[in-house]
């Protein structure tokens, strides 16, 4: 199995394997990281973006690992054609990650309470306030695209970034959103982050838990998208690619 396709499911299910894992140590009963806190799982999501890309980079993949970001890549260059497939690879292996994430803590479930289990599969706003929790969501999307595609333009390395470099620098803008505008949401700022899980959550057999919180689901995945949509714009109109 190699290729981009392939690759964008690969990355995705590690990314969040990673991600919800570092969630899941920190808020499930008795794990051994319980309890450390914002820093830990900002730094485990800005980890976790790493260790995704070289998963995907690996077997020939390119390293989306996001909806929003092939949407904004896909608006930049003009090609629509790998938009689908892609995303479909994408939310297969955010769903697949759920899984693993679930098997990993098993014995944690039934102690946890109800909010923290679903906390390690989806965003919950600090706030709820939809529409104010979806521009959060929106402003940080345009930041993670503006900052993410300005990493590869010729003002910030004139000869290209050095082999390597990219995965690293794309978990610091990662983990520096987190830190800084993560507060009120989760930072989604990828709807198959948030999507993907939920439904594994959904459709697990995880003891004691809560309803999945449908009600909320749209802003993860409409407002990055629209935050997307307008970072691909202000790429383009400010000629960073």
């Amino acid at each position: 199995m190699h290729g981009p396709v392939f690759g964008e499911f690969l990355g995705t299910m590690v990314l969040l394997l990673f991600g919800n894992g570092v969630v899941a140590n920190v808020v499930l009963d008795r794990s051994k990281g319980q309890n450390s806190g914002w820093i830990v799982i900002t730094a485990g999501w800005g980890f976790a973006v790493f260790v995704g890309i070289v998963a995907s980079l690996g077997v020939g993949g390119v390293a989306h690992l996001n909806p929003a970001v092939t949407l904004a890549s896909a608006i930049v260059a003009g090609d629509f054609s790998h938009v689908v497939p892609y995303v479909a690879a994408q939310l297969a292996g955010a769903v697949v990650s759920g899984v693993l994430v679930w098997l990993v803590y098993l014995p944690h479930w039934p102690g946890s309470d109800a909010d923290s289990k679903l906390a390690v599969f989806c965003t919950q706003p600090a706030i709820r306030a939809p529409m104010a929790n979806a521009l959060s969501e929106l402003i940080g999307t345009v930041m993670l695209i503006v900052i993410g595609m300005a990493l590869a333009s010729k003002g910030f390395a004139a000869a290209g970034l050095a082999p390597g470099m990219g995965p690293f620098f794309w978990g610091i803008v990662v983990w520096a959103l987190g830190l800084s505008l993560g507060g009120p949401t989760g930072y989604a700022i990828n709807p198959a982050r948030d999507l993907g899980p939920r439904i594994a959550h959904a459709i697990l057999p995880i003891a004691g838990k809560r309803d999945s919180d449908w009600g909320y689901a749209w802003v993860p995945v409409a407002a990055p998208l629209a935050g997307a949509t307008l970072g691909a714009v202000i790429v383009k109109a400010t000629g960073i690619a």
